[in-house]
């Protein structure tokens, strides 16, 4: 059985995981691999270690933004939380 993909498209989608932006969970959605099949890509063809940090901050930088997201999120639940029991002691 031939392999799905060929070499070529291999290093582009890791060239577009790399320096696009996008999630590494995007460009494999995108693309139609899977996403460990992405990161294995990534790691076979890969060449440029500051990429490979970059990408990895990338990926830092997109998790803190969602955990940033959830405790503003909690922040506003707990402010109507305190201003409903301030006016309940009244």
């Amino acid at each position: 059985m031939a392999p799905k993909h060929n070499e070529d498209f291999k290093r582009e989608a890791v060239r577009i995981a790399t320096h696009s932006g996008l999630t590494r969970r995007q460009v494999a959605s995108d693309l139609g691999a899977g996403f460990s099949t992405l990161g294995k890509w990534m790691r076979d063809y890969s060449t440029d270690p500051a990429a490979a940090e970059d990408a990895e901050l990338r990926r830092e930088n997109e998790r803190l933004r969602k955990e940033n997201r959830i405790l503003r999120e909690e922040r506003e639940v707990l402010k109507k939380a305190a201003i409903f029991f301030a006016s309940q002691k009244q």
